[in-house]
């Protein structure tokens, strides 16, 4: 059965996101793909916090979450849930996360946002959004709305602040990219969960038995 507090909670989150995506991406624009003001001020923070040791650090989160490291992971968790005979929930999470990657790589490439000049990362004009911020929220909130366990919701939004931590320390995105990243990631995990959701329940509700003519007549008369 269609859990309809939930379903109406995601399609909220997803079209909030949505629109505060296009916001943001309309002053990015606007400013001319340069670092909005509130760029420039964590960039200078993260680059006065620069040591050898945090860098090292900062880049374990880029690598699990880089795009080996998430096919790996991604393949590894949709397994399990086939292997659990959660098959729907496997498909959500392999529909979502191909989702993000393919409307995140497409819109990096068209907007060409540069990266700032000092990246100990990647040098590639395609820093809006970010994708390994956009990934790593896909994932959590598609696993936190298959489990409901608070722990999930918690464990998940450690690894994306990490994630964004990460990817503004290594000087490879902008502030503005990876909140974009997470709006992404909001967007497409609600309006794909929400979407099979409904497929599913509808494939449920054909499935179920219809009465027979003889339980319509007893019922009938039978009250």
């Amino acid at each position: 059965m269609v859990d309809v507090a939930r379903g109406t909670a995601a399609l909220i989150a997803g079209v909030s996101a949505t629109v505060a995506f296009v916001v943001l991406r309309t002053l990015v624009a606007l400013g001319g793909h340069e670092p909005l003001p509130a760029d420039v001020w964590w960039h200078d923070l993260m680059v006065s916090l620069t040591s050898d040791v945090w860098v090292v650090i900062a880049w374990v989160p880029a690598i699990v979450g880089g795009t080996i490291g998430m096919i790996v992971i991604g393949a590894a968790l949709i397994a399990w849930l086939v292997w659990r005979k959660r098959r729907w929930d496997a498909a959500t999470l392999a529909i979502a996360m191909v989702a993000v990657v393919a409307i995140g790589a497409t819109m990096a490439a068209v907007i060409g946002r540069t990266r700032p000049e000092d990246s100990l990362a990647e040098s590639v004009a395609t820093s809006f959004p970010s994708g390994h911020t956009a990934v790593a929220t896909t994932v959590t909130i598609i696993l936190a709305l298959t489990f409901r366990r608070w722990y999930v919701w918690a464990i998940g939004a450690v690894w994306v602040v990490t994630m964004m931590w990460s990817r503004t320390y290594l000087h490879a995105h902008w502030l503005s990219d990876v909140v974009a990243g997470l709006l992404e990631g909001i967007a497409v995990a609600c309006f794909v969960w929400v979407c099979v959701e409904a497929v599913r329940a509808r494939r449920a509700s054909r499935t179920l038995p219809s009465p027979t003519s003889d339980d319509t007549i007893e019922s009938t008369v039978h009250p």
